[in-house]
């Protein structure tokens, strides 16, 4: 959806093999992706976009991986080029074991509208 404000919605996928070779490992996997993006002035804008995930295959207590965060980006140019900038820091209130305790991602995007 794009209200005035922004954009917000979100993704949902679930991956399963039912096919393939015998000695292959199963796959269980669903991923939910909740996002909203928050415009403010001067193309700076809000963002959070968590990618959430569920292993079903995983052993109790190490199935789900939850990161809660957010971040702030600018659209801008260089040259005629038109630029999406990002950063975002999340903290994993649920992983399983060995999985980070959080994570920092950078975007940077060169956009080539029509």
């Amino acid at each position: 959806m794009q209200p005035g404000w922004g954009t917000y919605g979100g993704l949902v996928r679930h991956l399963w093999s039912f096919a393939g070779d015998d000695d292959r490992s199963d796959v269980n996997q669903t991923l939910f992706e909740p996002f909203v993006n928050y415009n403010l002035a001067n193309g700076w804008y809000l963002i959070t976009d968590m990618i959430i995930t569920a292993n079903w295959d995983a052993r109790s207590g190490q199935q789900w991986t939850v990161p809660v965060g957010g971040g702030a980006g600018k659209l801008f140019k260089i040259g005629s080029l038109p630029i999406n900038a990002r950063v975002e820091a999340y903290t994993n209130i649920e992983k399983p074991e060995g999985a980070p305790d959080w994570q920092v991602l950078f975007t940077f995007q060169m956009l080539f509208p029509k």
